[in-house]
């Protein structure tokens, strides 16, 4: 059974959310939030597997109440799926920085809904290739870090170059396909390259291949 909370600030939203979750078999809804501080709470007090997490909340946003919980040692299982209204969102990216495992359009057809919060239960991070390449391209260009190299001592030369693949959006099976080797070895390298850089998810290793300077976003 999947535990799931919902945080939004819309009550109409979370009776939409908790119906469609609630009918599905293996998912239960267990708590509501109407703001972030209640989402951090009711994460504490009820150990949801996943999170559904709206970014404009009142007094304590989706963005802060995410790194909160990311933060929380003793809430390290529990994961965070970012909903959003629009796609290209500027807080969508702040809040992958912040620790979240992904981000969900609210207007995404329900089947969608419910195939995000089985992938972000099991561990692995809600990117959309299409949906990623735009993000990155419209809302990581800015300033070169201090130390572009720093952090890329730990990796190999192939996982360097299966993380610059992650990062440019492509799922295991592009990875294998692109480099020639098995989905099996792929995803062993984006593994290994998460525990030595200490992502919990593939949405962190992402934030880190642009924030370390590992590749530059592409300019449309």
């Amino acid at each position: 059974m999947i535990r799931v909370l919902l945080a939004d600030d819309q009550a109409l939203m979370r009776a939409g959310f908790r119906a469609l979750l609630d009918a599905e078999d293996g998912l239960e809804v267990v708590g509501e939030a109407a703001d972030g501080a209640s989402a951090v709470d009711l994460s504490r007090r009820l150990r949801p597997d996943v999170v559904l997490m709206d970014v404009q909340m009142p007094g304590l946003d989706g963005i802060e109440a995410t790194r909160r919980i990311a933060d929380a040692p003793d809430l390290a299982a529990v994961r965070v799926l970012i909903l959003t209204n629009y796609g290209l969102d500027s807080y969508v990216f702040a809040a992958l920085r912040a620790g979240a495992s992904g981000f969900l359009l609210k207007d995404a057809d329900p089947t969608d809904l419910l195939q995000a919060v089985g992938v972000v239960a099991r561990g692995d991070a809600l990117l959309a290739p299409a949906v990623t390449r735009t993000l990155i391209s419209e809302f990581v260009a800015g300033p070169p870090p201090a130390d572009p190299a720093a952090g890329r001592d730990v990796l190999t030369a192939r996982e360097q170059e299966i993380v610059e693949l992650v990062a440019r959006g492509l799922s295991n099976d592009e990875i294998a396909e692109r480099m020639v080797i098995s989905p099996l070895t792929a995803k062993t390298h984006v593994n290994r390259a998460m525990t030595k850089l200490h992502c919990r998810d593939r949405a962190q290793l992402v934030v880190w291949a642009y924030e370390s300077g590992l590749i530059t976003p592409r300019r449309r």
